[in-house]
């Protein structure tokens, strides 16, 4: 019975908050839906189940696709879709707004920038961190301290090449295996200490290179086979996947290293060659100094070192001028402007598939490619 006043008065006052937990939900709701009608169709998904995982940070990540302009919505909702749970709920709408302006801008600086497909642009320029250093905010400091350098060069390689060198000289950042305070800085942590080791270097090189628009992702192995210890590294992609040892000035694809990696064990997790990936891939990035950390997604890319084997091209008439794009496994693995004649390194034992497009970015021919385990490969087209 609700005749009593005062049980009277209880019941509306639980009924009305029924109510308006009901109103803010759905305005909560309609919200959120309104927000995700600006995630493109290809991020959706991920994008609304990271919200989830978000909690009670995900207004952060409904702000940041609000915010974004029309053109950079896609960078927004792949860095979203992408996350590590961590940086979900810690990292902000502005701190991502802002990466994804200024690697825009770094994209436009540059003919060699402005050329990188923007799948990798997306996976290997956008993101602010490697593996699991701590988040800073470097993107507009190593802008403007290294573009001014690089940005005449007439290539990605000659770039890479002139930042591998002036990158530790300007920071004052040098190797050392003990001085160094741990072994996953993040780039200011290593500025800070004046050393860093193989990891620390690496990762200021590819905070740089992609600062300046070209595409570097961290590179290692958990345990070499030929001598003891693990390493790390960095690739670039100029042409095709290229790899170069931090704070080691060489040509690009030549390091002390190359010989200890030729002799990975495919066979073995602790002996592959891992190379991280922003986007998830359903494996995981063996970190040697944190054996319980699984957020950081790699591809295995040993036989890239153990089975190097050179493609020729060679193009007619009709095909020069042309551009090429070579994926494997879906992954864009090479894009080169073809030549009368050119070669690449790929690997072994894996089978490609080829697109020739035209200077529109429209496709003109495609086929499959199969790399030889051992020898030479040969490529004609018309």
């Amino acid at each position: 019975m609700l005749n009593h006043p005062f049980k009277l008065k209880a019941h509306l006052k639980i009924c009305w908050l029924i109510a308006f937990s009901f109103q803010v939900s759905s305005t909560i709701n309609a919200s959120e839906n309104k927000s995700l009608e600006l995630v493109p169709e290809a991020y959706k998904m991920a994008f609304t189940d990271q919200l989830k995982v978000a909690g009670d940070k995900s207004g952060v990540w409904m702000t940041a696709i609000e915010k974004a302009p029309h053109d950079h919505r896609a960078a927004v909702s792949f860095l979203v879709a992408n996350m590590p749970e961590s940086d979900l709920k810690t990292l902000s709408s502005e701190f991502i707004l802002k990466n994804v302006q200024l690697a825009y801008d770094a994209r436009y600086a540059s003919p060699w920038a402005k050329s990188v497909p923007l799948e990798l642009f997306f996976e290997q320029v956008l993101p602010y961190a490697s593996v699991n250093e701590r988040r800073d905010d470097w993107r507009l400091d190593f802008m403007n301290r290294f573009l001014p350098m690089v940005r005449e060069l007439k290539s990605a390689d000659e770039a890479v090449q002139k930042l591998n060198i002036e990158v530790f000289k300007t920071l004052n950042v040098k190797y050392h295996a003990t001085k160094r305070p741990k072994p996953d800085q993040s780039p200011y942590e290593s500025t800070e200490a004046g050393f860093a080791s193989c990891t620390g270097l690496s990762i200021l090189l590819i905070d740089a290179c992609r600062a300046v628009g070209i595409p570097a992702r961290f590179v290692g192995t958990p345990s070499w086979t030929t001598v003891r210890g693990n390493h790390s590294w960095v690739e670039v992609f100029t042409d095709q996947w290229r790899f170069v040892g931090a704070c080691e000035p060489s040509r690009l694809d030549e390091t002390w290293f190359l010989d200890n990696a030729s002799k990975a064990n495919e066979s073995n997790p602790m002996n592959r060659i891992y190379a991280t990936s922003y986007r998830k891939t359903g494996a995981n990035f063996p970190l040697i100094w944190n054996r319980e950390l699984k957020s950081v997604p790699s591809e295995d890319v040993t036989r890239w070192y153990t089975t190097r084997r050179t493609l020729k091209i060679s193009s007619g008439v009709e095909s020069v001028g042309q551009t090429m794009e070579i994926r494997l496994d879906g992954r864009i693995v090479a894009q080169v402007q073809l030549k009368n004649s050119l070669k690449l390194d790929l690997a072994g034992g894996k089978t490609y598939k080829w697109i020739l497009m035209d200077k529109q970015g429209m496709t003109q021919k495609l086929g499959d490619l199969v790399m030889p385990d051992m020898g030479l490969a040969d490529l004609k087209l018309p």
